[in-house]
């Protein structure tokens, strides 16, 4: 059992997701959410995350099938959209929404359907400058064959943007998806039109018929910080302390000597646990309130934290890697920065290996 713990903030989750709807509202009343609970909820724990925020959203968003079965099999009732898959029977058994990006996989869709003599609503992915997947070849003329095709419904069309700090190239996406919407409204189909994701969410002109938040449901998200709550606390404890002289190195490759006589805690959280090797001699971690360096070369199941200046530490005491304690914090961003990546790759890395606990209290 790997000793890494991540309790999870329902309360903040709730929070979050109301935040959201203040934010739309106001400038489009009518703008549905569609919760994207990925890569396990961005490692949150899709199951917990989806069931709590069941009846307030239109619909929740996963990368492949197999998230989506996991939740039907939880007993999720809601709608499902699956964004990124083109699995065909799997659709139909647990009753998805599939994202077609090209005909090819709109006909399978279509001759699956009338083979169950049922009608399918799928959304169509159209490409507006992410270049990843989407239609980019005459999307009305392809988005018009495509609601021809038998026992299948339009209900979306949808984009991404792939650079929403940049004004310039978001308002170029959102004018080329406008076209599409207009081109499509005239074909005299009117489906759900959405390509914010958080980061859109703060350009007013990107928020049409839904919006798809992820990172500020779990609590971060530019230009909304203050007014989000991050869910995920991840934590361990000392397992041991030890107290070396002046020039003594510490890990592999003895990236670290001490300076002078040092108490050195070990913590059984390494790169193994999504800890990233990258936090070498740059993350910080809070113990007794006190926020303390990390050590020496992160280890595959153990790294090194310097409590010379803690008063009174002892072995089982416990490490916040993640969160706050008292009046400092460590966050998500903090941990990206030295680490050099997002805050999307620390959350699903830290939260995907640790041990689960959720606060639930009050919850509504």
């Amino acid at each position: 059992m790997r000793l890494l713990e991540a309790e999870i903030d329902l309360k903040a989750l709730i929070h979050n997701f109301h935040t959201v709807k203040a934010i739309v509202k106001p400038i489009n009343p009518s703008c549905r959410i569609i919760a994207i609970v990925k890569a396990d909820a961005y490692g949150h724990g899709a199951v917990e995350v989806t069931r709590a925020l069941e009846k307030k959203c239109f619909a929740f968003g996963v990368a492949f099938f197999e998230e989506a079965a996991i939740l039907r099999e939880a007993g999720i009732k809601s709608k499902i959209i699956v964004l990124f898959d083109r699995e065909v029977e799997g659709i139909f058994k647990y009753n998805l929404t599939p994202v077609v990006f090209d005909f090819k996989q709109a006909q399978l869709l279509s001759k699956q359907a009338h083979k169950k003599a049922v009608n399918l609503s799928v959304h169509v992915k159209v490409e507006t400058g992410m270049g990843r997947l989407g239609i980019y070849n005459a999307p009305c003329e392809t988005i018009k064959k495509i609601a021809q095709l038998p026992n299948i419904k339009i209900e979306g069309v949808m984009s991404h943007l792939s650079e929403a700090e940049n004004k310039e190239w978001t308002t170029e996406q959102i004018r080329k998806f406008k076209e599409i919407q207009r081109c499509i409204v005239n074909l005299g189909i009117s489906p759900v039109f959405h390509i914010a994701n958080s980061q859109g969410i703060k350009y007013p002109e990107a928020l049409f018929d839904a919006v798809r938040p992820g990172l500020m449901l779990y609590g971060y998200g530019q230009n909304f910080e203050k007014e989000l709550k991050p869910c995920m606390k991840v934590k361990t404890k000392i397992i041991d302390i030890r107290r070396l002289p002046k020039g003594s190195p510490i890990s592999y490759g003895r990236t670290f000597i001490t300076k002078k006589n040092s108490v050195i805690g070990v913590i059984p959280v390494g790169y193994a646990d999504g800890y990233f090797r990258k936090l070498t001699n740059r993350a910080k971690v809070i113990v007794r309130g006190k926020k303390v360096p990390v050590v020496g070369t992160v280890c595959m199941d153990l790294t090194m934290i310097d409590l010379t200046d803690i008063r009174e530490v002892k072995v089982d005491d416990e490490v916040i890697l993640l969160g706050d304690l008292g009046n400092e914090k460590i966050t998500a961003q903090d941990i990206a920065e030295w680490a050099e990546t997002i805050p999307y790759e620390v959350l699903t890395s830290l939260g995907s290996h640790a041990k689960r606990k959720y606060i639930r209290e009050e919850v509504c």
